[in-house]
């Protein structure tokens, strides 16, 4: 069977990677974590994860019916780079929950009119009603980073946006929303094992765009609009939480915390759990 763009991850693997990048991603083991900064050598075990999840996923359906029953108003951004992390974390949060209350906003590409719109107009009508929560794989920060690194906006149209983010946020507060926003990172050789798992995989093959590959020559662009971003919309009403996602099962354990933590619903448990301080926190979290 033929890889996704002609192999084209394999290719950068080979020839373009850094060296040691190379390296580290041939001589590591699947469980082994790869950035030598992540505060652990080795990815949490199924045990520790699955009993820890067991609690978070039974708070999350307490959360849901005060949802219903009080009509808050949630909206959860998941953002982060490519391949970090972002669409399991959203699986898990929502596996046990009803999608007619909790369901997820992916939004494609925008049409010819959405491009002559106000930037955050299609935005607003996936926004929450009562009783409802929406998370956001991917939200209105495609400006501040994927749009800038690839060229698909102005310098203009991006200062425009970080003019008006912050505004634009805290009106959704003001008005009672309950905004969490969650930023995923990935160290660069652990993104790379993770494209080149889903180019051989043809099960998760779809998972994979030209943005995908071309992103993977661009990651000192890519941190830089992301430290420019974050620093810029970081705010009192709507602040970040950053999770360091190399192992998957901490982020998402990290994910449904950063929420839970945040409101305040019927029959929410004491054992919740603090977020790991080494993997969860605030913009001191963000390595680059």
């Amino acid at each position: 069977m033929p890889l996704p763009f002609d192999g084209a991850i394999s290719q950068y693997f080979e020839i373009e990677a850094p060296e040691p990048v190379r390296d580290v991603i041939r001589s590591s083991s699947k469980k082994d974590m790869l950035d030598p900064n992540f505060p652990y050598d080795r990815k949490m075990d199924s045990d520790t994860y699955d009993e820890t999840m067991e609690r978070l996923q039974l708070n999350l359906v307490r959360l849901q019916a005060d949802v219903k029953a009080t009509g808050k108003r949630i909206a959860v951004v998941f953002e982060g780079r490519d391949a970090a992390g972002k669409g399991g974390a959203i699986k898990r949060f929502r596996e046990n929950l009803n999608p007619r209350v909790a369901h997820v906003a992916a939004l494609p590409k925008p049409t010819e009119r959405e491009m002559s719109e106000w930037y955050f107009q299609r935005y607003i009508h996936h926004l929450p009603a009562a009783g409802e929560i929406v998370l956001f794989d991917r939200s209105w920060y495609n400006r501040g980073v994927v749009e800038h690194v690839f060229g698909f906006c102005t310098p203009e149209q991006r200062e425009r946006f970080f003019q008006q983010v912050d505004e634009f946020e805290h009106m959704l507060v003001n008005d009672g929303i309950i905004l969490v926003k969650l930023w995923l990172n990935v160290g660069r050789a652990e993104q790379l094992r993770r494209f080149l798992k889903r180019e051989r995989d043809p099960l998760k093959q779809w998972k994979l765009s030209w943005i995908d590959v071309e992103g993977l020559k661009r990651w000192d662009a890519y941190s830089e609009a992301i430290t420019e971003t974050l620093a810029r919309s970081n705010t009192a009403s709507a602040p970040w939480t950053v999770i360091r996602a190399d192992d998957k099962k901490r982020a998402r354990i990290a994910s449904i915390q950063a929420v839970l933590q945040n409101i305040d619903f019927k029959g929410k448990s004491d054992d919740l759990g603090e977020p790991d301080p080494r993997i969860s926190g605030g913009l001191e979290s963000w390595n680059g």
